[in-house]
């Protein structure tokens, strides 16, 4: 016996995961998706979420450690007394 498992998911979602299912030599993304339950069904697959990290350019690296760097010697750092104070001081920037 057979049953459909509808996935609701955005065309731009669709596309660039069948892209990158065809890339890895599948024909479908039913392909795919039916590899994958198959695997964790039979306890066969791990899964886990890494997010992939974007270097700093050397600019931004710098600036960032000096702001580092400020935030540590207390310059640069300012306090709201209250929400006004608060509110003030942002619309200043």
């Amino acid at each position: 016996m057979r049953t459909v498992l509808q996935v609701p998911m955005t065309s731009t979602l669709r596309a660039n995961a069948l892209k990158t299912a065809k890339k890895s030599g599948f024909s479908s993304l039913q392909e795919v998706i039916r590899l994958f339950l198959t695997k964790f069904a039979a306890n066969h697959l791990t899964v886990s979420i890494q997010e992939t990290t974007i270097p700093l350019s050397p600019q931004a690296e710098k600036r960032y450690m000096k702001i580092d760097q400020d935030f540590k010697n207390n310059k640069n750092v300012y306090t709201a007394k209250d929400i006004n104070d608060l509110i003030k001081q942002l619309n200043a920037s």
